[in-house]
């Protein structure tokens, strides 16, 4: 058994794509469209052959999201060095986006970094 993919609805369905294209190296379909309830999305595809399902729709709530909150706590990506991870959240760190945690070894030996990127979502950026 494998996960075949994991959903996150969000507001901007076109920055939060970008997002994962830019700094993450996914691709993209060319999108869907349910013309009867608004309903969008993209499937954003990784190397290993993880897939990250984006979605709108107009009636979507939002929410406030502190990052301590029960639930899914956030999406851990893999850049292969520790030199890659501290490059990229630098790249980000630049660009705007709040660096939460890190880089830094965690008591159980991940090096990694904690950045909220979309919409008060966060992503870590592991080795």
């Amino acid at each position: 058994m494998k996960i075949e993919h994991i959903a996150m609805y969000v507001n901007d369905l076109e920055a939060a794509r970008d997002f994962f294209l830019k700094y993450l190296d996914g691709t993209s379909n060319d999108g869907y469209h349910n013309k009867n309830t608004d309903f969008r999305s993209y499937f954003i595809s990784f190397e290993d052959g993880a897939r990250l399902e984006l979605m709108t729709k107009p009636q979507i709530i939002d929410a406030e999201r502190p990052l301590s909150r029960a639930g899914y706590a956030h999406i851990a990506f893999s850049v292969g060095s520790k030199e890659k991870v501290d490059e990229l959240t630098e790249k980000l760190r630049a660009d705007g986006y709040e660096v939460v945690s890190g880089p830094r070894t965690t008591g159980d030996g991940y090096y990694e970094s904690g950045i909220v990127a979309i919409e008060g979502n966060q992503i870590e950026i592991t080795v």
